[in-house]
């Protein structure tokens, strides 16, 4: 009886009891979080697991997490923050910085010229975190100079920025940051986008016009209609499991117009169905449409 007990349960710090977090409290929560978000959590994140959670289940009044956990499977609200306690967003300005470079030199003039044709212009930030990304994709497309850039501005032109996180929704929103963080960004774009309000960026409201921030859930249904010339999904998928990548990629993929393209993050790769209508064209940069 003791060695069945010793093998299913499990104290993860010194100190605490496996009758308030067991193997079995973070097996529920492992695959709460992978069937609503696809995030896989390994044995190794165990530890994680009760250091970002305990503060829930200590707010929310239970005494243990098997409690906390019936918790959660009924009420949406408290299953919202456990997935914002999970979610992991590392993000900084300019960050792979060969994509925004690709996307100044090769898709940049490619969309503008479909901007003064009239036709509309769509991109989007899937995994947007706290809106770092975004900006700096947001920059680089209008660029430096205010005059050209009203050729994005004037048209109908939206980038639509998505992320599960409600935090890291709201921080892209307010999009205002430690002026520290813009240090990799290109000078001149700072200096036209960019206002330096005490030691904080505020990006210019008429840059944020063009973009929306919305809370979504890439594994659920997408409210948003095909059509989309830019997709950036970077650093997002290494928390998922094959098959989820590969079904999460093909859905990309049906979203983008023919040429239209695909940045995904330094560790990440086109699989799948996928394959057979995405090109290579750069590091981590596919285009729909064969070669």
């Amino acid at each position: 009886m003791q060695q069945a007990l010793a093998e299913n349960n499990f104290t993860p710090f010194p100190g605490i009891s496996a009758q308030v977090y067991s193997r079995k409290d973070f097996e529920a929560v492992r695959d709460i979080v992978y069937d609503i978000a696809g995030i896989v959590l390994p044995p190794g994140k165990a530890t994680l697991v009760y250091s970002r959670l305990a503060p829930l289940v200590r707010e929310s009044g239970q005494q243990t997490f098997a409690r906390y956990i019936d918790m959660i499977r009924k009420d949406d609200g408290e299953r919202r923050k456990t997935i914002n306690a999970l979610t992991t967003n590392h993000t900084f300005f300019y960050r792979e910085s060969h994509h925004f470079e690709h996307l100044a030199n090769v898709t940049r003039p490619m969309l503008m010229a479909k901007a003064k044709a009239g036709k509309p212009v769509r991109i989007w930030s899937a995994g947007c975190s706290t809106g770092e990304e975004l900006y700096s994709l947001a920059m680089t497309l209008l660029g430096p100079d205010k005059r050209e850039a009203r050729a994005f501005l004037d048209k109908d032109v939206m980038i639509l920025a998505t992320d599960l996180a409600d935090h890291a929704v709201a921080g892209a929103k307010a999009a205002r940051y430690p002026y520290e963080a813009l240090k990799d960004v290109p000078p001149d774009l700072v200096r036209t986008w960019v206002k330096k309000v005490d030691d904080e960026a505020h990006i210019a409201p008429e840059l944020c016009g063009m973009i929306r921030v919305k809370r979504l859930n890439l594994l659920g249904p997408w409210p948003m209609q095909r059509g989309f010339d830019v997709i950036f999904c970077r650093n997002v998928m290494i928390y998922f499991d094959q098959p989820t990548k590969d079904r999460l990629v093909a859905r990309f993929a049906d979203q983008l117009l023919p040429g239209g393209h695909l940045y995904i993050g330094h560790s990440e790769r086109v699989g799948g169905d996928a394959q057979n209508i995405m090109s290579l064209v750069g590091s981590t940069i596919y285009r729909k449409g064969k070669a």
